[in-house]
């Protein structure tokens, strides 16, 4: 295994880590609110109350790599999946938040740390699927070395 020092970054990682960290509590002391990304997009389907918040958090959401590169060049990335696979995975990650009452930021993020065994029990599931598929691919499918 060889690791790509270059992609390497723990003070940006630390940093983005704090920011993430710091929107939770906002969320929480502000709106008293999780902030749950699935959560807060179903929320918009049918209109809640309040939808304003939503739209807000979510417009800050696809604001900040605009903001970003106004002070740094943003990674290049690469996808190589097609269209159609693209989609199922959508969809499959979209009916698994539905199923387990939460993402990985309401349950991972705001779950986990406030020692929720609900989003300790979610997490665990979220983790231990990506290891599976990480698997499968990597050595089942033929999708690596």
């Amino acid at each position: 295994m060889n690791l790509d020092w270059s992609a390497f970054t723990p003070a940006s990682s630390a940093l983005g880590g704090l920011l993430i960290g710091a929107a939770a509590v906002l969320m929480m002391a502000g709106a008293g609110r999780i902030a749950g990304i699935s959560g807060i997009v179903g929320g918009l389907w049918p209109p809640q109350g309040g939808s304003s918040w939503r739209l807000a958090f979510l417009l800050g959401l696809f604001a900040s790599p605009w903001l970003y590169r106004i002070g740094a060049t943003l990674p290049a990335v690469a996808v190589e999946a097609g269209t159609a696979r693209l989609v199922v995975a959508g969809l499959l990650v979209g009916i698994g938040t539905r199923y387990a009452s939460g993402c990985t930021s309401g349950h991972g993020v705001c779950g986990v740390s406030r020692g929720s065994p609900r989003s300790l029990a979610a997490t665990a599931l979220f983790m231990a699927a990506g290891f599976g598929v990480v698997y499968v691919m990597r050595h089942l499918a033929g999708g690596g070395s």
